[in-house]
């Protein structure tokens, strides 16, 4: 079994900063009225897109003992500066100093979260389904994939107005992993990706299942598609993150994945 060190630690946390990342660049592409940004600090990366976004925070800092308190400054400076709160993750691998720092300056938790890895080799082929069929998904498709999600997520149709459009870019990163299940040649089930080379991971997510099309194992055999191509490519590591005790929690236990760590969002309010 694995032992979780910092070092690990700092691998694992790629699988949320990278996609990040690449999502800002893509919004700058796509809607520059929101002004995405990112930028490099302290072997991690601050990034924004978008006031009140889920995405947008500062990840991968605080890994290699450089961080100080002019690193925080330019920190808050870059998310006061697009009129956003400054938002940073931190786990149990997170240098102390830097904890020490936030502290003092009054961050608070706004999120808490599991990280779950496993190793991709010996990990099983999976095939489709009966009835179904597995393909790799294009990129023109994503729109029609980030439906899927939002169906799964509010199958009353009460998703936020933007729910789409925040979600379609998950499926058209350059390098990236999109596979869709299909049923009667009609798209139900789908899952992302994200291969980082330069970690040896794969980060997982953007996957969801129309309700309907629920408990017939798309997308135990969309994680093993993605895995399955992940480790062609050579990464060590697969890597999702989700909410404790939820059922993406116990799907990826079923799959071998367990905790590395629990992880927090910290936040400063721009009044504070």
């Amino acid at each position: 079994m694995d032992f979780v060190d910092q070092a690990l630690a700092r691998r694992l946390e790629a699988a949320e900063e990278m996609p990040q990342v690449y999502y800002a660049q893509r919004y700058q592409e796509l809607r520059p009225e929101i002004g995405a940004a990112c930028e490099p600090i302290c072997g991690g990366h601050m990034i924004f897109a978008g006031v009140g976004s889920p995405i947008g925070r500062t990840v991968g800092m605080g890994f290699d003992g450089s961080a100080t308190a002019a690193d925080l400054d330019r920190m808050e400076d870059f998310y006061r500066s697009h009129g956003a709160p400054s938002q940073i993750d931190v786990c149990p691998l997170t240098d102390p100093p830097l904890l020490e720092l936030l502290k003092q300056r009054g961050y608070v938790m706004a999120e808490l979260n599991n990280v779950m890895f496993r190793r991709l080799e010996g990990a099983s082929q999976g095939g489709a389904p009966a009835g179904a069929k597995i393909r790799a998904g294009r990129a023109e498709e994503a729109d029609a994939f980030a439906a899927i999600v939002q169906r799964s997520f509010f199958p009353e149709g009460n998703a936020p107005a933007d729910f789409l459009l925040m979600l379609s870019p998950l499926y058209q990163f350059e390098g990236g992993l999109a596979f869709v299940a299909e049923i009667d040649d009609k798209p139900v089930a789908c899952g992302a990706g994200l291969v980082i080379r330069e970690r040896g991971i794969v980060a997982l997510f953007g996957a969801g299942t129309l309700p309907e099309f629920r408990r017939r194992g798309l997308q135990t055999a969309l994680f093993h598609v993605r895995m399955e191509a992940a480790a062609k490519a050579g990464c060590e590591y697969a890597v999702v993150v989700t909410q404790g005790g939820t059922t993406s929690q116990r799907n990826a236990e079923r799959l071998g994945f367990r905790v590395a760590y629990s992880k927090a969002t910290l936040i400063k309010t721009l009044a504070a």
